[in-house]
Parts: structure tokens; sequence; C-alpha cells
């Protein structure tokens, strides 16, 4: 039985779910994969790609067992005393109140967790709904407020460990050797051992109740996952370790990545004497020092770039008639946008029409309804969707994470990379290709756990408006709800993940690509152990502590940006009582507002 009068709060309970799913992955997703944009080890776009495939499979074959938690474990459902409108109004403004929270911070490009807003949104609405009392606020089995609140304290120290483990092996295993690099590349199979393992058990001994795999006997799991796990490292040391001898310790400049299917015959194959030798990409961080530019005349800029003076400036000076000297740091970060912006515009392709189209046809003066404004704003429509959608795909993240030279913060990040030790790139290189799946076992762990912070209420609102009664406690979870809300994650990184993954990654600590496949091993192990017991826990948090950990190993605490650190620590504890108070608020003035009716 529908309640059809409720339709109106399940399309809204909707459109907050999916904000909330799009929130999830412009912030949390972003910050999973800014270790492996920051280590270079794969570009944005390719970031964007993976990540779409990789969080949909976690979220739709794994995601369903988390989803419960959030939906059950804080409000039970006797507190709703069977009236499903009141459900489902407490967990549409839950939604309304973490995704609002979630949008206004990546908006301002404050990291927080997506998980713990919309744990203390329902918190708070149940606070509204029932009082105090009936909200789980001990551990309830693993399920109440207690449970989910200690991972906040426990995912970024056991994540770090873990991270820290993985990367000391590395670096007794490879790093500390007189030659490391034959040491990096025999030893590669094994850490796709590590990875393919880890991302075979998180689908086989956690499957999906709608795959039936979570019945399934000890005996099949041990089989198919280290099958799975030895089956790749098999094939790695067949084909991709000699692919890699060849381009690392061969140095042969005729590879190329299609010639891993020769496997062994590789080994044998003659390298041309004569000539350049197989040239390896730079993995070192580097800061943004546009001193190439600095004697050309400002007429000639302006014809060039389209850019005469800074955005906001107080006295309207034009930034290239400064010395480097005299620049004010809000000024320097100007200069540096406007770089980037005058590339765009230059460009070809949807973008830089839309960021010409939007320079051409500025709003006047006056109010926007006035009809010479209005019909401004119908053109730039278009356009603003267009950048909207496809700006992030040239946006520099690797100049925003480590700063802009000559700044306070660029000084700060020149200080922090200083006390890291830095690897041949031919080590890096091997870790990069390992680093790609860690960085998928990452984002399928994510996927299979973090969806149920959007799914859980969604499921709860939808079982509830589609039976008539309050959702059961155990009411399943239906696939198309884990497909849609994960195709709304994959979005919101491809738009705008790249206004958080700016001030992460390289902002923490160095990276590269053997640190990165550690930061996200450790972060993938500590997510799937707290799923496999159906405690939500912030993906951001454990690659954030494991990104600390790592950083740690370079045996100095000048290698972390504690600065940096100490922000997303604010941010998350901040986000307890703000996104509580929200929901808490907006629940009791609409459950207690004037209505018509009996």
């Amino acid at each position: 039985m529908y309640l059809h009068q409720y339709d109106y709060i399940f399309a809204i309970g909707t459109l907050f779910a999916m904000l909330d799913a799009y929130n999830n992955g412009a912030n949390d997703v972003a910050n999973s994969w800014a270790t492996s944009v920051s280590s270079r080890s794969i570009s944005y776009r390719q970031a964007m790609v993976l990540g779409t495939i990789f969080e949909f499979l976690g979220a739709v074959t794994v995601g369903a067992r988390t989803a419960d938690t959030i939906k059950n474990g804080i409000i039970p459902n006797s507190a709703f005393r069977d009236n499903a409108g009141v459900q489902m109004l407490a967990f549409t403004c839950a939604l309304a109140a973490a995704s609002s929270w979630v949008m206004w911070c990546t908006k301002h490009s404050a990291h927080v967790s997506s998980t713990y807003s919309l744990i203390s949104a329902v918190a708070g609405v149940g606070v509204a709904t029932v009082g105090a009392s009936q909200v789980q606020w001990g551990w309830n089995d693993g399920k109440g407020l207690g449970a989910i609140f200690a991972g906040l304290g426990m995912a970024p120290v056991i994540s770090g460990a873990f991270g820290a483990i993985i990367f000391m092996l590395i670096k007794v295993v490879v790093h500390m050797r007189r030659n490391p690099i034959p040491w990096a590349v025999w030893s590669a199979p094994f850490f796709f051992l590590v990875a393919a393992t880890i991302c075979t058990l998180s689908i086989v001994y956690k499957g999906s109740p709608n795959l039936g795999l979570s019945k399934k006997p000890i005996s099949y799991i041990v089989a198919v996952t280290m099958g799975t796990g030895g089956g790749v490292c098999l094939l790695s040391a067949l084909f991709f370790v000699p692919w890699l001898h060849s381009r690392v310790i061969k140095r042969d400049p005729s590879i190329r990545w299609y010639h891993v299917v020769l496997g062994p015959l590789l080994f044998s194959r003659a390298v041309p004497t004569e000539g350049e030798v197989a040239k390896v990409p730079n993995y070192a961080v580097m800061q943004d020092e546009p001193e190439e530019e600095a004697h050309i005349p400002v007429d000639d800029k302006e014809v060039k770039t389209g850019v005469t003076s800074i955005p906001g400036s107080t006295d309207g000076r034009s930034v290239e008639k400064l010395e480097a000297n005299q620049l004010s740091y809000r000024e320097i970060m100007a200069q540096s946008e406007a770089r980037h912006n005058a590339k765009l515009l230059n460009s070809r392709g949807p973008l830089g029409w839309g960021m010409r189209l939007l320079r051409d046809n500025p709003m006047g003066a006056g109010e926007i309804y006035e009809l010479r404004n209005m019909k401004r704003m119908l053109k730039r429509i278009p356009a603003i969707i267009t950048v909207g959608l496809l700006y992030g795909f040239h946006y520099d993240i690797h100049t925003a994470q480590s700063g802009i030279h000559g700044t306070p913060e660029g000084d700060r990040m020149k200080r922090v990379y200083a006390a890291a030790e830095k690897y041949p790139n031919e080590v890096e290189h091997t870790y990069s290709f390992i680093q790609i799946i860690t960085a998928c076992t990452a984002s399928f762990a994510h996927g299979a756990n973090d969806i149920g912070n959007s799914v859980g209420p969604w499921a709860a609102i939808y079982s509830a408006w589609s039976t008539g009664t309050p959702a059961a406690s155990k009411s399943p979870v239906p696939v198309w709800q884990l497909a849609v809300l994960a195709l709304c994650i994959s979005i919101g990184l491809c738009t705008y993940g790249y206004n958080i993954m700016k001030v992460m990654g390289n902002k923490i600590t160095y990276h590269s690509p053997s640190r990165g496949s550690s930061m996200e091993m450790g972060a993938a192990i500590t997510v799937l152990v707290f799923s496999q017991y159906s405690l939500p826990v912030s993906t951001s948090m454990c690659i954030t502590g494991a990104t600390v950990g790592v950083g740690l190993c370079n045996g100095s605490l000048k290698a972390v940006n504690f600065q940096r650190v100490g922000l997303l620590l604010l941010a998350w504890i901040m986000t307890i009582p703000i996104a509580g108070t929200i929901g808490g608020c907006l629940m009791g003035l609409v459950i207690n507002a004037p209505h018509f009716g009996a």
C-alpha cells in the first residue's frame, strides 16, 4: 500500500539522498583518490573513470550490508509508534541536514566526513522526534552511536598503523637496498597478490545477500580468495615483471605497453645499443614558480591571456607590474588562478567556449530581474552548466596541492617536502602500477562502506512509503537504490571533486607511488574490517590516518603538515554538533509547524 499522500516527502527525500551521495563523491571519494593523483600514478581524469567503475561495483555487490546500521541502529523503529509518515519525515530531514552541511564544506574546500555528518543528523532528528532517551547513545551491540563514534578515534590510528607497516615493509625490502631498482621489480608480484586478495576477499567474504555469497562455506571463500590472488600474482610475474624489467632495468626505448603480452620472451629481446634510453616519468613534487613569464611586457600578456588585473584587488593594480616580493598572499594566489583560467580561455573544446562566453557576456549593473540582465543570464546558463561539468577535468591539482612559491603555505610545504627522502624514479615507477590496484581496491571499499550513508535513510523512506508501515529493521535494500546513489557519487567526484582534492594529498605529506600504495592499502584494509562488522566508518579518516602514518615513516615530525591535519581534525569534530543541530532544528520546526486538517 503506497502512501500517496506523502509522495512529496518521498520525492524530497530522494532528492536529498542523491545530493548527499553527490557530496559524498565530491568530498570523501575525492579525498580517497587524492593519494593516487598526488603521487602522479594516475591523472585526475583516469581517477574519474576508475572511481566510477569501482565505486559502482563496491556499492552494488557489497554495499547492502552496511546500509541498515544508520537506518535502524540509532533510532529504534518502536520510537515512531507505527507512524510511517513521521519516519519518512525524520530521515528526509536527516538527509537534508547532512547534505546541506557537507555541500557548504565542499564549497569552501573543507574536508569533512559525510558518514559522521549523516550519523549526527540522524541523532539530532531522533532527539527532536522522540526525545533523547530513545536515541541509542551506547554501544547497542555495535550499532549505537557509541560504537559508531568509536571509529572516529580508532579508524585513523588503525589505518595509520596498517599504512606504516606496509610502507616499512617496502622500505626494508626495496628502498634500503644499495641497488633498489631490481628489488622493486622482482617484489612487485607480492604486492599484486596482497591487493588482489583484499579486493577478492571483500567481495566473496562479505558478498551481497542478493548474490548469496555470504552463505558460502569457509572452504569456498578461502579457495576463491587465494585462487584469485594467486592468479593475479602469477600473471604479474609472467607478464608484468618481464615488461617492467625491459623498461626500468634494460631501459629499452622501443618497449611499448602492448609488449606486455610477450611475457618471458622480453628477457631475451634485443635492446638497441644506440640512441636514447627508455624514459621514466618524473614523480618529484614541484612547486609552481612561473619565473619564465616574469619579463613579458604587460600589454603582450594582456593580448595573450585576456587577464589584466587581479579579481578582488583593492587598488586595481596589474599583477604583472608587481615584483614578486611586492605581491601579497592574496595577489599571488589570484595571479596563479588567473594564469590557470587564461589557459582554459584559450583552449579548444566546450570548456574554452563556455569560459569565453561567460567572459564576453558579463552581468550588467543593476538587479538581476531587469530585462537586459535576464537576457544575459539566458545566454550564460548553458556556459555555466558546461563550465561546471568540465572545469574539474582541466584543474591543476598538483600545483594547488604543493602550494604557490613565495606564499606562507608554499614555504611550509617546501619544508615538509625537504624532510621526506626521495627515491629513484625507476623504483617509484614500479609502484605506480601497483598503486592502480590499491587505488581501485580503496575505491571498491569506499563504495561498499559509504554507500550506506545515503541509501540507509533513503531505503527507510522508500520502505515506509511503499508499504504504509515503518521500515522493518531487516528490510532489504533494493539494488536499484544502490545503483542510483553510486552513480551520484561518481558524478560528484567528476564534477566537483577537485575542490577537495586540491587541499589534500601533498598538502599533508610528500607523496610518491610507493608511499601512496601503502596509504591506500592501509585505508582499504581498515574500511573492510569495519564494514565486515557493519560499522560505518569514514574512508576519509582512514586515508588521512594512513597518510600521516606513512609520512611519519620518514623519521621526522617535520615531514607531516600538522597544521593541515589539525584543520581536518577540527572539521571532523565540528561536524558532529553542527550537523546534529541542523537536523534536530529542521525536524523540530517541520513536525511542530501549524498545519491544516484534523
